[in-house]
């Protein structure tokens, strides 16, 4: 069963699901358009996370889409003081939403104790330096590379070409020296795929959830909500909500989302649901 470490501490995700609220500290992100890009309103907004329930907190200096080049010197300036921030006020596990090694492991330094790559793992240092530092990974399929278009992306078969990639980066985690329990997946909705490929993935979140490491939904107001419901950013909570409720109904096991008090709640339900269910012997 699938069981997912933040720092010093393993949850068993049997009956349980992480919700990880974001944190975007950059002036263009999709959904929150710099909203907490300001420090202060960035631990303004942790703060908020944290009292509805947050399990973790994911920090981002870059966003996955296309957008101005950002250094690496800039990202860790955006990044690794905001963690530093948040692991001196909050006893609450840290995330760093990044694809570069270097910005890993000073974050890691500074108190996160989970990489959150959206490139899977396309920085070949990027498994050395969370193995040394004991960090967990989030491996996330995307097709081409973050913040490059991919407007027609064509796959063989979608969801066995999305598990491939997956699995086999979670293989290379773990030769690099992590287990089983400090690798979660993550289909990458939005990532190189259509609306209807994004809503697929999210369907066949069951067989995703299948081999053994905690499955990570990432739908919260995105892109493909939108589209197949044309709904413009501000009006895609429910159907953001929706999505959590069937992704843990699913297997999803970890939930990064934009609104923590309402995915809690919902995830709550759910799992009483389905605790429920199996000691009724219902499958």
């Amino acid at each position: 069963m699938p069981a997912f470490r933040l720092g010093d501490r393993t949850h068993d995700l049997r009956h349980r699901t992480l919700v990880m609220g974001i944190l975007n500290r950059t002036p263009d992100s999709f959904f929150d358009r710099g909203a907490t890009y300001d420090a202060d309103r960035l631990v303004d907004r942790a703060d908020q996370l944290v009292r509805e329930g947050a399990d973790l907190l994911d920090v981002g200096g870059v966003k996955a889409g296309p957008g101005p080049d950002v250094s690496e010197a800039e990202e860790m300036d955006r990044v690794v003081p905001s963690i530093e921030a948040l692991h001196a006020r909050f006893d609450v596990p840290l995330s760093v939403d990044t694809w570069r090694a270097g910005v890993l492991q000073a974050a890691c330094d500074a108190g996160a104790v989970v990489g959150n790559d959206i490139s899977g793992f396309a920085d070949p240092d990027y498994l050395t330096v969370a193995a040394k530092a004991q960090a967990s990974v989030v491996a996330t399929h995307i097709r081409l590379r973050p913040r490059v278009p991919d407007p027609d992306p064509v796959y063989d078969d979608l969801v066995a070409d999305v598990t491939t990639f997956l699995l086999e980066r979670a293989d290379a985690a773990r030769r690099a020296g992590l287990a089983a329990e400090q690798i979660a997946l993550d289909a990458g909705l939005d990532l190189g795929k259509t609306p209807a490929m994004s809503a697929v993935l999210l369907r066949e979140s069951d067989a995703l959830a299948s081999h053994g490491y905690a499955l990570l939904l990432s739908a919260s107001n995105k892109r493909f909500l939108g589209e197949l419901f044309q709904l413009d950013i501000d009006d895609r909570r429910d159907l953001s909500l929706a999505s959590v409720a069937y992704g843990v109904a699913h297997g999803c096991r970890i939930v990064r989302v934009h609104d923590v008090a309402g995915s809690v709640r919902v995830c709550r339900v759910v799992e009483a649901l389905l605790q429920a269910a199996e000691n009724r012997g219902v499958a």
